[in-house]
């Protein structure tokens, strides 16, 4: 498929979902143009505010080529990915993201994922989400467990 059909896939999956009761987000993984995976939003259907499109179809494509590592493949997603979804992307390895409306699109139908993707930037002691570090020294011996194993699986 080419990249056009495949975007338009994600965008068509995006539309299934509003009409099913989900959010308007779709989103297709593709590896050499064929699809591996596809998924739309689900926060509304399976109360899960991760349950994003881009989050749903990274879980989908690593079950069904049996890793955590998708290099070699791209996602087409409909919207600009929120930065919750942009990490998985990182995370997953994915080669190339694109995408069709972008965060400001979004921002106009109530989606204001700019409002967090400015959080990130800030320390935390200014974040509006407050925080505080409880039991480092405990949890710092977790790492170095991890740092001295010589048989973990790197990702």
């Amino acid at each position: 498929m080419t990249k056009e059909e495949l975007m338009r896939r994600a965008v068509k999956l995006s539309a299934d979902s509003v009409r099913n009761g989900g959010g308007p987000f779709g989103a297709v993984i593709a590896r050499n143009g064929e699809i591996i995976a596809e998924g739309s939003n689900g926060v509304t259907i399976y109360n899960d505010p991760t349950a994003h499109a881009e989050v749903s179809v990274i879980r989908k494509a690593c079950h069904q080529l049996h890793t955590f590592d998708l290099t070699g493949c791209e996602i087409y997603t409909s919207c600009e990915p929120c930065p919750m979804c942009l990490g998985a992307i990182y995370w997953a390895h994915l080669d190339k993201i694109y995408y069709a409306n972008d965060r400001k699109d979004a921002a106009a139908i109530g989606f204001d994922d700019d409002f967090i993707y400015q959080e990130i930037e800030l320390e935390p002691l200014h974040r509006k989400k407050p925080s505080e570090i409880l039991l480092r020294s405990e949890a710092i011996k977790v790492f170095e467990q991890w740092t001295e194993k010589t048989d973990k699986t790197e990702y």
